[in-house]
């Protein structure tokens, strides 16, 4: 059985985000979509979420050093 895709929604909730802050950082490719359906929703895996926003925290954080 394959992981559950998370909607934006989803995936706002999980991480305790907005919704639109998940929108903009996938529009400027700072998270991956996993998936965009026909309809045009964006569709993420949480735990690449989850590493990528780590990784961005960390250069933020090494940049201001």
């Amino acid at each position: 059985m394959g992981k559950r895709l998370l909607s934006s929604g989803e995936l706002a909730v999980e991480l305790g985000i907005s919704r639109r802050s998940i929108s903009r950082y996938a529009d400027e490719g700072l998270i991956s979509v996993a998936l965009v359906t026909p309809g045009g929703r964006y569709k993420f895996d949480l735990d690449v979420v989850r590493s990528e926003l780590r990784e961005l925290a960390e250069r933020r954080r090494e940049g201001r050093s």
